[in-house]
Order: C-alpha cells, then structure tokens, then sequence
C-alpha cells in the first residue's frame, strides 16, 4: 500500500501509511511536528499511528541540528525481542500452564523487581557511565540494578507462540524501565524550561527541543543512548531467562541455538543518512525496516503477530509500524467490556483473564491484519506467529 501526503499546509509534507482517515486531533498533531523549523525532507506516519504527547505514536521524523525529547518519549528504547526455537507444537501438550508459573515467578512484572541480581547483570559494561548520567537519577542506579531484567506494566509482555509451521518462539515487549523513564522527564523539563527562558514559540510546548552542539544537547544524546543500551540489554537478560524455562521443559535443560534472533527498538532515536544527508531519525512507536533489519509487529494479546524482514523504503526513513496501534483509550476499554468479553476473546491462551488486564482486550486494539496491508512496501512477511502463552506487565 503506498503512503497518501496528508492534505494539509505545511512547511515540511506529511506522508502517511495509515490504515484510517486522521482525526483533528491527529492532524493537528502532525500539523505540528511539519511546522517545526529543523524537521527534513518530510514526517512519515507509519499504519498504527494514533495519538501521542507532543507527537503521534507511530510516527518517524528526521530533524537536522536538533531533537525533540518529548517525541522520542519516556519509555526510552521500548521495544520487542523474539527467539525462533528448534521446537514443535506437539512439544508443549500438557505444559503451557508450567510453562507460565515458571515464567511468573522468574521476571518480575508490574513494579516489582529482582531480589536477587544474577552475574550478567552486574557485569553490564554500561554501569560504569552511570555517574555521566543527569544529576536527577543519581540515586536510582540500586534500583536500575534490580530491575534489569523486569518486564514493567502497561502493554509489556512475555509470549510464548507458535508459527504456522508449528514452531515455537519466545517473544517480549519492554524498554528501560524507570530509569528510562526518569532520564526522559529530567530532560524534557529541561527543553521546556530552555524553551520558555529564550520564549520560543512552539505549537505544543511538548515539542521543546535541544539544538545541536549545545550542552543541553549533548547531555541529553549521552542519556539517550544509554538508555537505549539498558534496554536492549534488559531485553536479553528476560529472553535468556524465558530460554532456559522452555528448554528445561522441552529439552531436560539441555541448552539450545536459537533458529533466529530478533532484538529491536521501536521508541528511539540514532543518527543515520537518508537522502544523502545525516539527520537525527526520532521512531516514536516505530521500527526500523532496512534490507538488512528483521523486525517484530505484535498484535493484541488475542491476535497474531508478524517477524517481518525490511524493504528499505526510504520515503519511510525506512521503518514500519511498531503494532497495531490502539483503538481506544485504556478507560474506554474498562467501560466497554466486560470480564466475559476478555475470556471470550482470549479463548485458547494460557494468561491472565482478570479484570487487571481488561484494558488490554484485543477489541482495544486496531485488526494487526488490517495494519500489515498497509505497509507491504516497507516490510516483507517472515513468519506469522499465534501466541499460545501470555504475561502482561
């Protein structure tokens, strides 16, 4: 499906994968970002896109000589990691619910944390930048300790799924936890308090941005990065976990070499080159798709979801969608449907089906088949995964 340009006035074009016509409060939001003075060549939005703080979520701008914190977002470096298993279906008959009480009791959820910090963890090589990081989260690296290797709350999760050849894979949904989310706020009060001292004139004051080769900015692309690192890394410290889980059940403990390995952010930003320039590439609830990137769009926790192989379409700053993007807000999710709807809709997973995760109903979530459509000329399919065993954060 090739994109449509938005039909608005604006300095910078608007391109558009989306699945659904935008709303005002979607366009305005785009409307936005296109009107900043630094962003390049064009905004895309990828086929998820919805609404966001300060920028949509789904939505990949390339700026020249600045960043905007608040558009990359507080959950640094959120993103998914998938594991293609020597497995087969039939192997998982009778121990999915194992399985699950296993995973439960090995990555914390929620705001829990780990009581005890495996070797891996202390090893990190990135602890000793801590000290560099800004001065507001000086007194959480304890914590940042602990819960690496933690799964947090909202829509994170852990799967385990089956392909249509019957294959297993693992398969997580986490970012930086609450030092992400920390170093994110320290910094984003800092633009808009920068913003309002030089009475810069933004059309949404969550759109404060640091100017390149200033402090400000520098301090802020040193935290980014590490925070993107805690990340990745928190990733695959749950993954090694959920590893050694599925092969003491399915392989007496026995190590095995995964099929595939996929590990990829989806809120973030790095430094790349698009149209022969280097620009700073902000993917809020994006993933990056060049010919060489495999990437992961989930579904709900009822639906599939797809390991996909990029197309490197550059009019996309070559990424794709991060999801399926949310239909309705998580309230409007409690208000509309019941524990039945839940149970219902969820009909053959092993997971939760209590009211804690009732916002997280697949009916809350656009149709992952619909939104895989869209963008057949930014990714390639590689495998179509069902989930068979669901955690919720």
């Amino acid at each position: 499906m090739p994109y449509e340009q938005v039909k608005v006035s604006t300095p910078t074009p608007i391109l558009s994968w989306a699945n659904h016509p935008l709303g005002p409060k979607e366009t305005q939001m785009a409307k936005n970002v296109a009107c900043l003075p630094f962003v390049y060549k064009h905004v895309a939005l990828m086929p998820d896109v919805h609404l966001g703080k300060g920028a949509l979520v789904g939505s990949v701008i390339a700026t020249k000589d600045a960043i905007i914190p608040a558009a990359v977002g507080v959950d640094i470096g959120c993103g998914m990691a998938a594991l293609a298993m020597p497995f087969r279906a039939t192997q998982l008959e009778g121990k999915l619910k194992k399985i699950r009480l296993d995973l439960e009791a090995a990555i914390p959820v929620g705001f829990n944390e780990n009581k005890d910090i495996e070797k891996a963890v202390h090893n990190w090589q990135h602890w000793k930048e801590f000290k560099q990081l800004h001065s507001g989260v000086q007194d959480l690296q304890t914590k940042a300790i602990k819960q690496m290797g933690s799964l947090g709350g909202g829509n994170h999760f852990i799967e385990l799924c089956l392909d249509e050849q019957e294959q297993v894979w693992l398969m997580l949904h986490s970012g930086s936890r609450n030092i992400g989310n920390h170093l994110a706020l320290c910094h984003i009060s800092t633009a808009k308090q920068l913003a309002k001292l030089s009475q810069t004139s933004l059309p949404d004051a969550d759109l404060a941005y640091f100017v390149a080769g200033t402090p400000e900015f520098a301090a802020y692309w040193r935290d980014l990065q590490w925070a993107q690192s805690y990340a990745r890394f928190n990733r695959e410290i749950m993954m090694s976990r959920f590893k050694r889980i599925v092969e003491k059940h399915l392989a007496g403990g026995k190590p095995t070499k995964p099929l595939l390995s996929v590990n990829c952010h989806h809120n973030y930003a790095e430094k790349e080159t698009h149209f022969d320039q280097q620009v700073y590439v902000t993917r809020k609830g994006a993933v990056r798709a060049n010919l060489s990137d495999y990437g992961i769009i989930p579904g709900s926790m009822g639906a599939k979801s797809y390991i996909v192989k990029g197309k490197g379409n550059t009019e996309s700053f070559c990424s794709c969608s991060h999801g399926a993007g949310r239909l309705m807000s998580r309230n409007q999710a409690k208000e509309q449907f019941t524990l039945d709807d839940l149970i219902a809709q969820t009909q053959g997973i092993e997971c939760r089906k209590d009211h804690g995760v009732l916002d997280e109903i697949p009916a809350a979530y656009k149709p992952i088949d619909q939104v895989i459509a869209q963008q057949s000329d930014l990714v390639e399919i590689v495998a179509v995964l069902k989930q068979v065993v669901c955690i919720k954060g």
